[in-house]
């Protein structure tokens, strides 16, 4: 009988690693190009805030669906197939020749990270079986993946700036090709002992609601609200958003969202919180970038290096919090959290041609991103404080989506209020940089008061709900992705 050859923990690590910083990379790196993007395809600020949400609505609409497929077919087949999804949709972002088919490609990029990332989590949480190992190997996982978020700002700058727009794209083909032969050889395959359930339905669902919804607000630039268009996109919406509510609520063992955890006050606090503030921050990494390279006329590498002191603002804002929420609870620090990211964004309201990056935009950003960092740690603290420990897993990915939707939503909504407001300002024959930074601050002013709504729903969490429910060490996390490495 052949004996099965030991696969150093080391090299199973390192595979794992690499797939999911992949997966956090191309969340931050196409910020710092969407200006290069939006001059080649002639596109407006309403349309190019599609190029973001076309990824984030695939990647949080299916990210639940992703970790219940890696237990039921296989865990090294599931990565496998993401990886190839994400590598085949990254080469067609790359070569694609016009907007549509950008899109389209980036929806299959976040189908591709969505099934991916639950798979690299799953993998590492089912081999790393000693307690001690696991929680190396998972610090090692959020380390590599908060990299990804880190080095995307700066390296697609050095790419946009060097080549062109489409290496941030074509960047990960080497990186899949590697990570594809080296998984061929060093994962072990496995599955679940209790096979789950796949919830398709309510994926495609609440997915094809949350995109008929954002198309309908971002189509309200050049469309009325009742044009005919527009209502029907919004009663397509409404009518798929029920369908899904009738389909998570059927008897069955494992809805997509079950909807009992929102009986629990933190939960359903932290995940409007979330709602709000993922909504500002997406908006405002946006407009910050746009207003960098159109208006005061930063490359896309100084535009890259601009936003790494945002992301040292985050890690700095989640290791205070993460130190204090033992002590004060939850409540308090997600309030002051989002306080400082609505101060933040409206000190960017202070925009103006002409200024210097020191002036208002880097006070501002890091400002606004140093509270998001406070309030990331004990935002995911109270969405699992009093969570049965078999659904915390499940609980910390719900909020992963909350953020990723609520992104969505306002991104849409803020884009197509910065464009409206920029084309009035423009028929009263005002200078296009001005007209241009009249739309950002109208939509910085509206981001700084969905953080003040964030700030509002922190009151929902209890005072002292600041300590989550314990995950048994033999539990596999399947749900986590994400959030914990982006806290």
């Amino acid at each position: 009988m052949m004996r099965q050859r030991r696969v150093p923990p080391w090299a199973l690590l390192a595979v794992v690693c690499v797939g999911q910083f992949m997966v956090v990379l191309d969340l931050s790196i196409v910020n710092v190009a969407l200006p290069s993007i939006q001059r080649e395809f002639g596109l407006s600020t309403a349309s190019v805030q599609w190029v973001v949400n076309a990824y984030a609505l695939a990647f949080g609409g299916f990210l639940l669906l992703g970790g219940r497929a890696a237990d039921l077919y296989g865990r090294k087949r599931v990565f496998l197939v993401g990886l190839a999804m994400f590598a085949g949709a990254s080469l067609v972002c790359a070569l694609a020749p016009n907007q549509a088919t950008l899109l389209m490609a980036r929806a299959l990029q976040g189908l591709g990270g969505a099934v991916l990332a639950p798979a690299t989590l799953s993998i590492l949480t089912t081999s790393f079986t000693d307690p001690r190992e696991r929680a190396r190997a998972l610090g090692v996982w959020s380390a590599m993946a908060a990299a990804g978020g880190a080095s995307g700002a700066l390296l697609g700058g050095i790419l946009t700036d060097l080549l062109s727009w489409r290496w941030i794209f074509l960047i990960n083909l080497p990186i899949a090709a590697a990570t594809f032969v080296a998984a061929q050889v060093v994962l072990p395959e496995s599955k679940a002992e209790q096979r789950p359930t796949l919830d398709v339905l309510g994926a495609v669902t609440v997915t094809g609601g949350l995109t008929a919804l954002v198309a309908a607000v971002a189509l309200t630039d050049t469309h009325p609200w009742g044009s005919s268009l527009v209502l029907g996109l919004l009663a397509t919406s409404a009518v798929l958003f029920a369908l899904f509510a009738v389909v998570e609520t059927r008897p069955q063992r494992q809805p997509l969202v079950p909807f009992r955890l929102f009986r629990a006050r933190s939960v359903t606090g932290a995940n409007l919180a979330m709602f709000m503030l993922g909504g500002a921050m997406f908006s405002m990494w946006l407009f910050l970038s746009l207003y960098l390279q159109d208006v005061l006329g930063l490359s896309p590498l100084i535009t890259g290096l601009a936003f790494l002191p945002q992301t040292l603002a985050i890690v700095i804002g989640a290791q205070i919090t993460s130190r204090l929420v033992p002590r004060l609870g939850a409540r308090p620090l997600i309030f002051v959290g989002s306080l400082f990211a609505a101060g933040g964004l409206a000190w960017l309201t202070q925009i103006a041609p002409g200024q210097t990056y020191w002036q208002v935009a880097f006070g501002g950003g890091t400002m606004a991103t140093f509270g998001m960092g406070l309030a990331m740690t004990p935002l995911a603290f109270a969405a699992t404080f009093a969570v049965a420990p078999a659904d915390a897993g499940l609980a910390s990915g719900v909020l992963n989506t909350s953020r990723q939707v609520g992104g969505s939503i306002a991104l849409a909504a803020l884009a197509t209020l910065a464009a409206s407001h920029t084309k009035a300002l423009l028929a009263t024959h005002t200078g296009v940089s001005d007209a241009l930074v009249g739309g950002f601050t109208r939509a910085f002013a509206v981001a700084s008061l969905i953080a003040l709504a964030g700030a509002g729903f922190s009151l929902l969490v209890p005072a002292r709900g600041g300590v989550p429910a314990p995950v048994p060490a033999s539990a596999p996390d399947l749900d986590r992705l994400a959030l914990d490495a982006e806290t």
